[in-house]
């Protein structure tokens, strides 16, 4: 009898153990279920969409420290106390394992405090739509410097990254472009850098813009137009320059009356800025004839003998 009474026990023990186990595995299971569900009303994977941009650059790491190294060494050895793995490592925490759609301006600070540094009053100059000139002009003339010719920009420039919520945290197949989601990783960047070089900015401040474009030089929504302009602080600049650039042989779409650029001088005004616009500023379009010498538009300054 003893023997039956034990043997009951532990059947009813084994049942018990089992019953708990189930229990354990399907709240385990619901728990599971239910963080899938939630992970896919609330965020999906960039590698389910195919983003419409170029992926992050190959080798980033090392373009980006490389650049570093070359800008505080070779280039501005007087800002040698930057540390480039530090500014490495706050860029990729920026974005790494992080939804390309959902980044803010409080990733990049970090970054931004670390790679920061002064610019000289009078040299910054500022551009829409002239990338390639305005560049060609500050590799030759070391008076001014664009924001790509600063420690962030330089690193920055022409290069591209966004992350991936999954495994390894960087997509290198494709990122999104601005008009895919406003807070990418690259357009919040961009619109950081350029608020903290236009709040830098000192003296005279000169701006680079294209003459030849149909729909005007000034735009509103271009970075310039709605960033730039409006964090120039009136109580360190003290003039404005603009330099409106027309493409050797044209088209001469706007000159300095034109309907964006008096736009622009409004804007100006309003904050109290002295403002001198300058149709084809010589020392620029005389860069602009190094490619097209026989030109025309070239040959102003040719004396016949």
């Amino acid at each position: 009898m003893p023997l039956q009474q034990g043997s009951a026990r532990t059947r009813q023990r084994t049942v018990l153990l089992v019953g708990i186990a189930v229990l354990l595995a399907a709240l385990v299971l619901a728990v599971v279920l239910a963080s899938l569900l939630t992970h896919g009303r609330h965020e999906v994977s960039p590698k389910m969409l195919k983003w419409k941009d170029r992926g992050t650059t190959k080798n980033l790491k090392e373009v980006v420290l490389g650049r570093c190294y070359n800008y505080i060494t070779a280039q501005y050895p007087e800002l040698g106390d930057k540390d480039c793995l530090k500014i490495w490592e706050s860029l990729k925490d920026a974005f790494i394992y992080k939804n390309p759609c959902n980044i803010t301006a409080e990733d990049y600070q970090p970054l931004m405090e670390l790679a920061s540094h002064p610019i000289p009053c009078n040299k910054s100059l500022f551009w829409s739509k002239t990338g390639d000139l305005v560049h060609r002009y500050t590799k030759s003339n070391q008076n001014f410097l664009t924001l790509e010719d600063t420690l962030l920009g330089y690193m920055a420039d022409r290069v591209s990254w966004c992350g991936d919520p999954s495994a390894p945290g960087i997509n290198y197949e494709s990122c999104p472009k601005r008009s895919e989601c406003e807070s990418n990783p690259g357009s919040v960047f961009w619109k950081m850098a350029s608020k903290m070089f236009a709040e830098a900015a000192c003296g005279v401040v000169q701006v680079m813009l294209n003459g030849s474009i149909e729909a005007g030089a000034f735009r509103s929504s271009s970075i310039f137009g709605s960033i730039e302009v409006f964090n120039l602080n009136p109580d360190k600049v003290s003039e404005v320059h603009i330099w409106l650039m027309q493409d050797i042989g044209g088209p001469q779409s706007e000159s300095c009356s034109g309907h964006s650029i008096q736009r622009l001088m409004s804007i100006l005004e309003e904050r109290n800025f002295k403002i001198v616009c300058e149709d084809n500023y010589r020392p620029v379009q005389l860069l602009q004839c190094v490619h097209n010498p026989d030109h025309t538009d070239c040959r102003l300054c040719t004396n016949s003998t």
